[in-house]
């Protein structure tokens, strides 16, 4: 089992992080979160999960332990999987989740793409106890963000983080454009996580 990759950071997209340690390169599936504290550093640590299935071998990294658990914890609900685990970590960090979850806020948590009414539910009746039993319901530090100019660049990354998560190209750009409009110095991260609550 992989406990955590320490190495260069030769590559870095809000989905994907790619990591070189002892001459090999791991890409890693990230969030946001760990997106924005990777941001501007050569060196990392990524703390790793292993999702090993019969067709594929993917890891998922995350900057810190307590993400890391809150995934695992998320992953072991009926109807949430990696990929929705990640992007729930996306749309909110890991403390506005937690205290979705002890508070019964259910549609805060519906408020990400692909989690329902029932889904939200089951989250929070499995996991209330649980993240309180783990203690990972403390503020984590989500990492500095610097905003950027309005350009090409801003819009065309966050489209292709959108893409990467399944979402279609053209009501994805639409969504963007729209957000970069109504508040353009909002860096890839925050377009992102903005556009994850409108796209439908």
């Amino acid at each position: 089992m992989i406990e955590y990759i320490k190495g260069e950071l030769t590559d870095l997209t809000p989905a994907m992080a790619t990591v070189e340690a002892a001459g090999v390169g791991y890409g890693l599936n990230i969030s946001l979160t760990t997106y924005s504290a990777c941001q501007g550093k050569k060196e990392v640590k990524l703390y790793v999960y292993e999702a090993i299935r019969e067709d594929a071998y993917v890891l998922y990294g995350f900057y810190n332990k307590k993400e890391r658990e809150m995934f695992e914890l998320l992953i072991t609900v009926s109807g949430v999987g990696a990929n929705t685990a990640r992007m729930m970590l996306s749309g909110m960090s890991v403390s506005e989740l937690c205290s979705a979850i002890s508070t019964g806020n259910a549609k805060l948590i519906q408020g990400i793409k692909g989690i329902g009414k029932m889904t939200a539910q089951r989250i929070i009746v499995d996991l209330r106890d649980k993240i309180v039993a783990l203690g990972i319901a403390e503020e984590i530090p989500a990492g500095g963000s610097v905003s950027a100019p309005v350009n090409n660049a801003v819009r065309d990354e966050a489209v292709a983080a959108l893409t990467m998560l399944g979402f279609a190209p053209a009501p994805t750009q639409k969504v963007v454009v729209q957000i970069l409009q109504d508040q353009p110095a909002l860096p890839v991260e925050q377009v992102v996580k903005l556009a994850l609550k409108q796209i439908k």
